[in-house]
């Protein structure tokens, strides 16, 4: 659905009106029909779907009459001009609040949105459940050989069944790196394969971590005693290249490497000579510096290498999830209240001023 209103349309409306039409943008990539359902169910909001390769007059036309938009996550799967930064607000005068698709925001700028009083929104934990099923996934594909096997039971004959000899998940030491909505799901997972669970995550004590199935330890201690280890931290500045050459030599010889967390956090080449070397046993990666890796990335040559497409959360539930939170997300924001994902909360004074002047109400304060 593509509606564009005219300027006329527009003054017929009062902006202290509740008919007033709230205007949603998002982009032509693939929602769950229940996105568009729920809006079509609110007659105060209109869903504008606009195309990638959409002309300027209809990219402006759209941009000037949002009060949200929402967006995907995915960094690779967005063009660059249609990053929530500086560039794109300076172009939408009534947007209010920015939407991601996921619980991360890559290709979100929050501080230039705080700078201009747009609040920043996510998904957290819509897509958690399907995260930590695929890291229990990969977790078992790398150590009982299963892509391995069936490589080789397509394209060879004459080999043992020895040669394709794994290892038992259970009894072994998962460590995870952030214990938050999709790292607890991970280690109530493992302690049903009778895993014994580590954490390390700094924003929480010693007693939530233990609520969450896991131990407390220090990254140094994670690093040293865990047979896996799995990232489930947010990509941002402290975490940035967090996995480089000298915590993958620090790790276990012969752990494996795990994550569904986003590419950046670890080193691909640190990860590449860690497992060159013989040091690690085997990885499995969801999340690539760029997605997806070019073919001749020598990760993927490598048997003991399990690769998806940042696909953990990408199941017929997870997406749902996905796009009735964000439009129920949207709807609630714009109606007045606090979002409960509200990432950039600093945004809200400016943010209750804009909305304000447009809505001719105060939302509702943060307490």
């Amino acid at each position: 659905m593509n509606i564009i209103i005219s300027n006329e349309e527009r003054a017929l409306f009062s902006k202290n009106s509740a008919v007033y039409p709230k205007s949603v943008i998002r982009l032509n990539v693939w929602y769950h029909p229940v996105m568009q359902e729920t809006f079509d169910a609110n007659p105060d909001y209109i869903l504008n779907t606009i195309d990638l390769d959409a002309d300027e007059q209809t990219t402006s036309e759209a941009l000037e009459q949002a009060h949200a938009y929402q967006i995907s996550s995915a960094k690779d799967e967005t063009p660059e001009r249609w990053y929530a930064n500086a560039n794109l607000l300076a172009r939408a005068p009534n947007l209010l609040c920015v939407s991601a698709s996921g619980s991360g925001y890559d290709t979100v700028d929050v501080e230039a949105c705080t700078e201009a009083g747009v609040l920043v929104l996510c998904q957290s934990g819509a897509n958690a459940q399907s995260v930590a099923e695929h890291t229990i996934g990969l977790m078992i594909s790398v150590s009982k050989r299963l892509c391995e096997a069936d490589r080789y039971l397509r394209c060879e004959r004459g080999f043992s069944r020895e040669e394709l000899m794994g290892r038992e998940i259970s009894g072994k030491t998962l460590g995870l790196v952030g214990i938050g909505h999709i790292g607890r799901r991970v280690a109530a997972l493992a302690k049903a394969f009778g895993m014994r669970v580590i954490a390390y995550d700094p924003a929480l004590d010693d007693a939530t971590v233990a609520e969450r199935n896991a131990k407390k330890v220090t990254m140094e201690t994670l690093l040293a005693e865990a047979d896996y280890v799995s990232l489930h931290c947010p990509r941002n500045d402290e975490t940035l290249n967090l996995m480089d050459a000298v915590a993958f030599q620090a790790m276990k010889p012969g752990a494996a490497f795990i994550t569904t967390a986003r590419g950046g956090i670890h080193s691909e080449h640190a990860l590449t000579e860690a497992l060159q070397s013989g040091h690690l046993a085997g990885a499995g990666i969801d999340v690539w510096d760029v997605e997806p890796p070019a073919l001749d990335n020598p990760l993927l040559a490598m048997q003991n290498v399990v690769a998806t497409y940042h696909t953990a959360g990408v199941t017929h539930e997870a997406r749902r999830n996905i796009a009735c939170w964000a439009a129920e997300q949207i709807i609630h924001t714009l109606d007045g209240h606090v979002p409960p994902r509200l990432v950039n909360p600093q945004a809200w004074p400016k943010y209750a001023a804009r909305y304000e002047a447009l809505f001719g109400m105060r939302p509702k304060a943060i307490q």
